[in-house]
């Protein structure tokens, strides 16, 4: 018998309340591991707007519900269908979160994510802008877009472009997961927290005072932190250096191809599945952002992309292949690395006049 069969109302898709003196903010659809729709982002902003100016509350909390994870990303079959149907909700959608991304990377008091198990696309943009990141051993951290036909958005770009190295080239390129200590190491997180310490740690969040400054958030995380910083791929940071240190596609492929080894011929396979013109545009990108003075900047170069990849064949064969028909054999256009030319990737860094994303200084 289902709740409403029963005479139950069913929970909402995003749960905002106060416990103690944390706001709570609970993505709340399980079976989709909490993918988010715009409804939701907008709640998030409605919450935000409320734990902001309310004085009980010191700190918010974001976390998913179920056992599989925080986000998987945005509602990609909602986005998938807009975009053949010819609507706008790539522009609706975009818009509302990436404005969010910035504000939850400003806001005025301590933002802590619980990033337990999959945190995927937009599940990064809710996170790792905030001021206090927990991971877990169960953390399976991504930003895949560029199986899609994408690339890193929701503040990806700057977030990449500022891990060590050329860590976030590879991240960005090949879609790859990082684990917890990966995360840290590469500036998405900056605590691992035993999953099975997450129930104490969030009841002694709850418990603080309510004026709770960042230094006490920190040092009630830290009580539970294992102090791990470095993960896997920091001893693969000198090759991956050498690797992806190209600023075009073709001289990244050409170096993996010409090494041997287990990790550049499993890197290549990764590449290889992947959109080649959305790896031309994600690397693209990736190099603009380095030298961005802030998160907003490359925020509106995302925007403008991902307006063209919402128009482009690559983006809904892409979703079609991974999600509709989850067949695995995307068909891209072009299908080579080489036939991405300037005049195909130029659209994706254009200006778009009336339609620019503009953020609110005077917050």
């Amino acid at each position: 018998m289902t709740a409403q069969a029963a005479g139950v109302a069913a929970e909402p898709d995003l749960i905002v309340r106060r416990e103690g003196a944390v706001g709570i903010i609970r993505l709340n659809r399980p079976k989709t591991i909490n993918a988010m729709t715009f409804e939701m982002s907008v709640g998030i902003d409605k919450a935000l707007d409320q734990f902001e100016v309310d004085p009980a509350i010191a700190l918010v909390l974001l976390e998913g519900a179920g056992e599989r994870g925080l986000c998987a990303g945005g509602d990609i079959r909602g986005l998938y269908e807009s975009s053949r149907a010819g609507g706008d909700l790539g522009k609706r959608f975009w818009r509302q979160e990436y404005i969010m991304n910035a504000r939850i990377a400003h806001f005025p008091k301590p933002y802590v994510a619980f990033m337990d198990g999959l945190v995927m696309g937009g599940g990064v943009g809710l996170s790792a802008h905030g001021s206090h990141r927990v991971v877990t051993e169960k953390t399976k951290l991504a930003m895949p877009e560029v199986g899609l036909g994408f690339f890193p958005d929701v503040g990806g770009t700057f977030l990449l472009s500022r891990s060590p190295g050329e860590i976030g080239t590879y991240f960005g390129l090949t879609g790859q997961t990082m684990n917890g200590p990966d995360a840290i190491y590469a500036k998405f997180a900056d605590a691992v927290v035993p999953s099975g310490k997450l129930a104490a740690l969030r009841e002694t969040l709850v418990n603080l005072r309510v004026g709770a400054r960042a230094a006490e958030v920190k040092a009630a995380i830290d009580g539970f932190a294992t102090g791990e910083t470095e993960g896997p791929v920091a001893a693969q940071l000198a090759t991956i250096d050498r690797w992806f240190a190209h600023d075009r596609m073709e001289d990244i492929v050409a170096d993996l191809e010409r090494d041997g080894s287990d990790l550049a011929q499993s890197t290549l396979k990764a590449l290889n599945e992947k959109s080649p013109r959305g790896m031309v545009v994600a690397l693209k990108l990736l190099r603009l952002a380095r030298p961005s003075s802030s998160l907003e900047q490359c925020l509106v170069r995302e925007y403008r992309a991902a307006l063209e990849v919402f128009r482009s064949d690559d983006f809904r064969e892409g979703v079609r292949a991974a999600v509709i028909d989850k067949d695995r054999n995307p068909r891209w256009s072009p299908a080579r690395i080489e036939d991405v030319t300037p005049e195909m990737v130029a659209p994706y860094l254009a200006e778009i006049g009336a339609d620019e994303l503009v953020f609110d200084t005077t917050q």
